[in-house]
């Protein structure tokens, strides 16, 4: 089975998650079917339907995130030493050389990409046009408006 690169917040918000599900969620979702259990007749029962889609949901998304974490390679950006070149887990400012617009964004995991907060998947364009870059480059990424040139300012691991 191959590893799925994560950062060490990612993992840890999946775990937060996972308790959450099986603290919280489970326990709830069990209490509700037997509620809707003593109601009576459950062929015409929507709160036992509901209760028992709802459990289906959770166990589900508890053996997507087992699955993940046992297949997680957890990296923590401040232990890197990459020379300064951008890796995996690396918070990169960039300066859009047409508008001289700067962003920040950190390469991060598939599951905890999310564009408002800066963090950009590691399969993204913009992510794979960056790496193994150092600051000074220009990275070129293909951009659905066309090829943007974006030029790496700094490059820190946090």
């Amino acid at each position: 089975m191959s590893t799925i690169p994560i950062t060490k917040n990612g993992a840890e918000k999946l775990k937060q998650e996972l308790q959450r599900l099986k603290h919280v969620e489970r326990p709830a979702v069990v209490l509700a079917i037997a509620e809707a259990r003593a109601q009576g007749d459950l062929s015409e029962n929507a709160e036992y339907d509901a209760a028992k889609d709802k459990q289906g949901f959770i166990e589900g998304r508890i053996q997507e995130i087992e699955g993940k974490l046992s297949a997680a390679q957890i990296i923590n950006p401040a232990e890197l030493d990459a020379g300064g070149r951008v890796v995996f887990g690396s918070t990169v400012d960039l300066e859009e050389e047409e508008s001289g617009e700067a962003v920040t964004y950190q390469i991060v995991g598939d599951d905890e990409a999310d564009l408002k907060l800066g963090l950009v998947s590691i399969s993204s364009p913009i992510a794979r046009a960056m790496i193994g870059k150092e600051a000074g480059d220009v990275a070129a990424v293909q951009a659905p408006g066309g090829v943007r040139h974006y030029e790496i300012i700094q490059v820190r691991y946090q």
